[in-house]
């Protein structure tokens, strides 16, 4: 029988993985459970162990900035710690990265062999986490990227937005970057059919199809819950300047699905449409 482990497991993915994969033989190590970069505790852990889904990372972009030493430990270390112990184990891993090591000034979908140009720091450690898993565990290391994550287990832009709405006469938001809003859900099960199938290790990119500004985002959401999207209004982005720059453009493209013969994810909206319905965004 196939054993998974799951990293980074009480975050908002890591949680909807151990839905995708209830009935198995799932091992799930939170951060205080698993230091990734430490490369002896990894190795006990990994024991016995088929199937690695790293969903642990430092995510605070804005922080990396000035804390770029931290984010590398997390967010290339520790896939590289990882990615030796599965190569050494014939293992497979599954690296979970983002569309943030692109600089985000394309205008039409990023395929999968794009080369990597880190807008920020954080890109630059996840273009690092990257590099070390395809080239430590060649035959086994996957790199998802995904990008706009939403869900139930974690703070959520749909979530925000509504509270926002309900508070506010007017909620602005900007209209001048585009991307693949993603339900966690979706990303999980589609990281569940990667590893059950023969698909040759590599790049894949694991958002929701279609594109969609934030402004978009915030509107389809509003017409989900019943809320007049009227009151969503577009701005741009020197509204909310930030440390760490935003990338304009983060649409993915998705050949690689198709190369390998599985279906690539579904379109953003019906995605949005089911979570709504399923109460991801609360009250």
């Amino acid at each position: 029988m196939t054993r998974y482990l799951i990293t980074g497991a009480a975050g908002m993915l890591g949680r909807d993985l151990q839905e995708a994969l209830a009935g198995r033989d799932v091992v799930a190590l939170t951060r205080a459970d698993l230091d990734i970069t430490d490369a002896a505790a990894v190795a006990s852990a990994l024991a016995g162990i088929d199937v690695v889904f790293n969903c642990a990372a430092y995510t605070a972009v804005d922080a990396a900035e000035t804390d770029e030493e931290a984010a590398h430990a997390v967010n290339a270390i520790g896939p590289a710690t990882l990615a030796e112990a599965t190569a050494a184990n014939d293992a497979k891993l599954f690296q979970v990265s983002t569309d943030y090591v692109f600089q985000g000034d394309a205008t039409s979908p990023y395929p999968e062999d794009e080369p990597r140009v880190p807008l920020n720091a954080y890109g630059r450690t996840k273009a690092g986490g990257e590099e070390a898993v395809l080239g430590l565990n060649p035959a086994g290391g996957y790199v998802v990227r995904t990008a706009w994550l939403y869900g139930r287990h974690g703070a959520n832009f749909p979530a925000t937005m509504l509270r926002l709405g309900r508070e506010r006469d007017s909620v602005s938001v900007v209209n001048d970057q585009v991307g693949q809003p993603t339900w966690t859900a979706d990303l999980a099960r589609q990281l569940v059919l990667l590893a059950d199938s023969d698909a040759a290790a590599g790049v894949y990119h694991g958002t929701n199809s279609g594109q969609a500004s934030w402004f978009d985002f915030a509107q389809a959401t509003f017409q989900e819950a019943g809320l007049d999207p009227d009151k969503v209004k577009p701005t741009d982005s020197s509204q909310f300047v930030r440390p760490a720059p935003r990338p304009a453009y983060s649409v993915l493209g998705h050949d690689a699905w198709s190369r390998a013969g599985l279906e690539p994810m579904r379109d953003w909206r019906a995605a949005l449409h089911e979570a709504a319905s399923s109460g991801v965004f609360g009250e």
